[in-house]
């Protein structure tokens, strides 16, 4: 299951992206916002992320204006790799090498037909397994605890 999170700044392409997952047949669970009323990004990246943490989804969205606020956020969360993407590149190397949990995307960044594809593109790579990038995983999660 996907967790799904955006402020008021990305609750139209989330909006886009609810509509990839359901053409997709892939199930997901909306933790808000569910409006364009301002509200305030923490809330979201942070839902997203704990349920993500705890296992209760496999992988989130979030999504603000610029998607750094709300990554930001999320990466406050033990266990959470947020990873920013705006390109193709970045959204299958986070994956691959850093086996990251949670995608952040800036709605005024970048349009919608790129959005979904990097969308596609995160969570349809998967973790490389590789021993380097797994033990720099390890090492990133590790210094969280200190």
């Amino acid at each position: 299951m996907i967790a799904l999170g955006s402020d008021h700044g990305g609750f139209t392409l989330k909006q886009e992206i609810i509509a990839y997952l359901k053409k997709n047949n892939l199930e997901f669970k909306d933790f808000g916002c569910y409006s364009t009323d301002s509200c305030d990004y923490p809330t979201y990246g942070q839902a997203v992320a704990k349920a993500v943490a705890k296992g209760e989804c496999e992988k989130g969205i979030v999504i603000c204006t610029t998607g750094i606020g709300i990554s930001i956020s999320a990466n406050k969360v033990k266990g959470i790799r947020a990873a920013l993407c705006s390109d193709c590149f970045s959204a299958e190397a986070t994956r691959l090498h850093n086996d990251a949990n949670v995608l952040a995307l800036g709605a005024a960044v970048i349009g919608k037909g790129l959005a979904l594809k990097i969308v596609d593109i995160f969570l349809n790579t998967p973790f490389s397994g590789e021993e380097r990038h797994a033990r720099r995983v390890k090492a990133i999660e590790s210094a969280r605890e200190s």
